[in-house]
This record gives C-alpha cells, sequence and structure tokens, in this order.
C-alpha cells in the first residue's frame, strides 16, 4: 500500500464534471452490534458508549444496546424521511450483520437507488484485531463482501473499516477483492489513489471532524451550533471549489443524529446546500470512477 505526499498547493486543479466546485457526499453509517461477545475482556462496540463504564463483552450492557439499536428502529427511518422530504441521497454503509439481521434499511435503500458501502462484518469485530494475521484480515473482509453481494444484490465497490480502524495491509487485501474506492484514511479534501500489488484503489476521504460522534457527543453541540458548523464548512470548501474541486464528506449515524430534535439542523443545512448550484450530490462510487478516468497529473 502506498500513496503520494502531496500538499494541496502542489496539485493540478480538479474539474468537476459541468463545472461543479463542490462533491457532497452524505453518509448515514447503518451498524450493527453484538450484543454480547464470548470474551470477559472490555466489549469496544466500534463507537463511543453512551454510558462511559465499560462491562466484558459476555456481559450484556442494555444501556449501550438500546441506545444504538433505537437508530435501527427509529432513528435511521425519521432520518430517511428528511432526505426523502428533501430531495437529498444518502450515501449508506452497513455491516455485513446489519444486511442480515436489518434487511428492511437495505431494501429501503436499494428502492432509491442510494449507495450501499461495505462496513465490515459486524460493529465491534475491528480489524486491528489482525494486524498481525492477514490470513484472518482476509477471511473477515471475504466473508463481509459475500453476505453484501448476497443481500445487496450486486458486488461492493468500495469499502470503510468500523470505527476506521483498518491495518496497513486493508488496502491491498480489498483491492485484491476487485474493490475501486477505499475511505478510511482522512488526510485531505480530495480524492487521491492508493498503489497497491492489485492496481490503484482511489480513496475518497471519510471525516470525523465532520460527524456527529465528534460534534453533538465529544464537542456537546447544540444543534445551531452543528448546523452553521456544517454550513461553515460547506461555504469555505464551495469557496475553495472554484479553483480546484472539493469534497464534503459529513458522516452521520442514526442513533445519533436520529433524534427528533436533531432534524432542524440537517433541515437547515441541506436547504442551504440546496440553495448552491455547483454542488455535485454524488456518491464514492461515481466520484472514484470519475477519479480513475480524470486523475492524470493531479497528484504527481
Amino acid at each position: 500500500m502506498h500513496y503520494s505526499w502531496s500538499p494541496i498547493i502542489n496539485r493540478k486543479p480538479l474539474r468537476f464534471p459541468n463545472g461543479k466546485k463542490l462533491a457532497l457526499i452524505v453518509t448515514m453509517n447503518c451498524e450493527y452490534w453484538d450484543l454480547t461477545k464470548d470474551t470477559t475482556e472490555p466489549y469496544y462496540a466500534g463507537g463511543p458508549p453512551m454510558l462511559p463504564d465499560s462491562l466484558p463483552g459476555n456481559v450484556a450492557d442494555f444501556p449501550n444496546f438500546t441506545w444504538r439499536e433505537y437508530g435501527q428502529r427509529v432513528g435511521v427511518w425519521r432520518m430517511f424521511k428528511l432526505f426523502d422530504e428533501m430531495g437529498a441521497p444518502f450515501s449508506i454503509t452497513i455491516n455485513a450483520k446489519t444486511a442480515l439481521e436489518r434487511p428492511e434499511i437495505i431494501a429501503y435503500a436499494n428502492e432509491r437507488k442510494w449507495e450501499i458501502v461495505a462496513h465490515n462484518y459486524e460493529q465491534g469485530e475491528l480489524l486491528t484485531r489482525h494486524t498481525f494475521d492477514i490470513a484472518k484480515e482476509r477471511e473477515l473482509i471475504a466473508a463481509t463482501l459475500a453476505v453484501y453481494e448476497k443481500t445487496v444484490g450486486r458486488k461492493a465497490k468500495g469499502w470503510l473499516s468500523s470505527s476506521l480502524r483498518g491495518t496497513p495491509n486493508t488496502p491491498d487485501l480489498v483491492a485484491e477483492q476487485g474493490l475501486q474506492f477505499f475511505c478510511d484514511y482522512m488526510n485531505d479534501d480530495q480524492p487521491y489513489l492508493i498503489q497497491t500489488p492489485s492496481g490503484p484503489i482511489v480513496n475518497v476521504p471519510y471525516s470525523i471532524e465532520i460527524n456527529d460522534f465528534t460534534f453533538f457527543h465529544r464537542r456537546a453541540m447544540s444543534t445551531w451550533d452543528a448546523a452553521r458548523m456544517l454550513k461553515d464548512q460547506f461555504d469555505e470548501l464551495y469557496k475553495e471549489g472554484a479553483e480546484s474541486g472539493r469534497l464534503m464528506n459529513i458522516g452521520l449515524h442514526p442513533h445519533v443524529s436520529g433524534y427528533a430534535h436533531r432534524m432542524p439542523c440537517f433541515r437547515e443545512f441541506l436547504a442551504h446546500a440546496k440553495g448552491h448550484p455547483d454542488v455535485w450530490w454524488t456518491t464514492r462510487e461515481e466520484l472514484s470512477s470519475w477519479y480513475l478516468e480524470n486523475h492524470a497529473g493531479h497528484i504527481s
């Protein structure tokens, strides 16, 4: 795995299709957590808990489990309804177990032709546990992609590791499986190539900074603070995109963003974004396909 060191000031400008300045991807992470694990070690469920006191994996943690399950039962449907009403597409990420245990989410996204991205087998099964066992990591990735193809009805095109916890081998392993894009690296406002033994794949950067865990839980922003932050990020990237196209990815989770009192935040932001003409409401697959055809000279 290799990618070039490239300060953004040294690159050839990106010219998105039809003169668009900003590629906008709103991500809804539809994740699944096992209630218990066969271990006495603390269970890190692939995301911050609501109650921080950790329990052994073999002890049911109902406050945290049901808080997360609220997103699957209620929150995701509230967010889906809002985005439908606003005419805004989602890019959905799913664990394999989400697809197996919550098929209604897959059906809803497929009906709307929303993008669905492979997102590990189960949210708490972090790839970093297999840093020194490439065969086990390869097996887990292959099992995830097999479930994806069976439940979604097509082959996956890209990968986001749960909790962004991949290994140095992960880009090589997903490229080996024929995937086109990768999302774990958050070091840019533009796509770029990762070189692997199986050929190049496109890194489409995800974001922890522009992410509901960060602004609602880690920083305790209010609804209106978060809406202002999203608009400020959008406005600055949109302005920069006049010189060279920029990417804005927003990372959301239904058990965080899917509460009724947070809908005004997203309603206000989407109305703001919809008011700008040169926004490319795109998907990772569409963006990575375009980049593979148009990257020449962008990063030397």
